[in-house]
């Protein structure tokens, strides 16, 4: 079953019960879907391109909870949590920090890096290798902490 043909049938479960978070989550993902096949690439979409799509609206509602948290509006951070907590169900499982420090340090040791200024090729691979998994700022954080030596 296809991302959409998936999306589509969420879609039709959240409508006959009645879950309106649910409903506009995924309509919202579906939008972003649609603006892709739209958008006069002459290709199908591929698994790579739902998971951007994906990411990206994970990416705007945890932006959203930040700025919504700073700003003492909490109702409307738990609402972003929600709705992330639906867009996560479509992502891999994410890797716990541990996992991450542990491949972060075997790419470093790959490719022999050892001072900051290797950061941009470490960065690279881990970036491409742990793609989907994990969140890229938690890749630099610990690609920094370790180059750095602390």
């Amino acid at each position: 079953m296809s991302l959409t043909d998936a999306i589509n049938d969420q879609i039709k479960s959240a409508m006959k019960a009645g879950d309106k978070i649910r409903l506009e989550t995924l309509r919202s993902i579906r939008a972003g879907i649609l603006e892709f096949e739209k958008s006069g690439i002459d290709r199908a979409m591929t698994d790579d391109d739902a998971f951007k799509i994906i990411n990206s609206a994970a990416k705007k509602r945890k932006d959203a909870i930040e700025q919504f948290a700073a700003a003492g509006r909490e109702e409307a951070a738990e609402k972003e949590r929600q709705e992330l907590a639906i867009i996560m169900e479509f992502l891999p499982a994410q890797m716990s920090e541990e996992e991450v420090r542990s491949a972060v340090a075997q790419i470093i040791a790959e490719l022999g890096a050892s001072q900051p200024g290797d950061f941009g090729k470490v960065m690279g691979m881990a970036t491409k290798q742990l793609k989907g998994k994990t969140d890229g700022a938690l890749i630099q954080a610990i690609a920094k902490q370790i180059l750095s030596g602390s």
